[in-house]
């Protein structure tokens, strides 16, 4: 991004800082930051309120990984799922996607990524390790693999089964009623449900 901004050096900081968020390009950064600035100073300290109560607040759910305000997090600790199946996802969105189509009443186990050699992310950069003892006690039947159809959801699906397969556990992969390329977060609640319904053995 282009040091030399023609503003004051606080527009400039908020600029470059917005600017480092995924998906926001300079452009886009310039116009969230002049937004900014035209808020009221009671939204904006609201927003900064919001921004930080997230940092003091949420944690990483001791089970499944997922982010909290409580350990463990409600779906792990919720009477009424199904603690016979565990669906591994990459990301805490792709739980909000599962929730929110509502077919689906197991546990999750949230990987925070995939295997992507090419970014430097190997299996010890993700919570792979912390699935292992979920399985441990025999009251997991199933672990169906929910990562995003691309290269790198392969080689992190083919891992984690490798993982878990020695373990006597079915281990299934949600139906390519997904596009390839695709990500979880982004289908519509029937495509994820028939993704679920179709999945296969590995």
């Amino acid at each position: 991004m282009n040091q030399n901004i023609p503003a004051p050096a606080p527009v400039v900081r908020l600029i470059q800082e917005l600017n480092r968020l995924p998906g926001i390009g300079p452009k886009s950064a310039q116009r969230l930051a002049y937004y900014i600035i035209r808020l009221p100073a009671q939204e904006a300290q609201e927003l900064a309120d919001a921004v930080l109560g997230v940092k003091d607040r949420i944690i990483f759910c001791s089970i499944c990984q997922n982010l909290t305000e409580i350990d463990p997090c409600d779906i792990c600790s919720g009477p009424r799922r199904d603690r016979s199946l565990v669906c591994v996802v990459e990301e805490p969105l792709d739980v909000l996607a599962m929730e929110r189509a509502g077919f689906y009443r197991g546990l999750y186990h949230i990987l925070h990524g995939v295997i992507s050699p090419m970014n430097g992310v190997g299996p010890e950069n993700l919570r792979i390790r912390e699935l292992l003892p979920r399985l441990q006690d025999g009251s997991v039947k199933e672990v169906i693999i929910g990562v995003n159809p691309t290269l790198e959801g392969d080689a992190t699906a083919m891992y984690v089964h490798r993982l878990v397969s020695p373990l006597g556990i079915k281990v299934s992969n949600l139906a390519r009623g997904l596009p390839v390329g695709g990500q979880l977060e982004y289908a519509d609640e029937v495509t994820l449900s028939r993704a679920y319904q179709g999945r296969r053995e590995f």
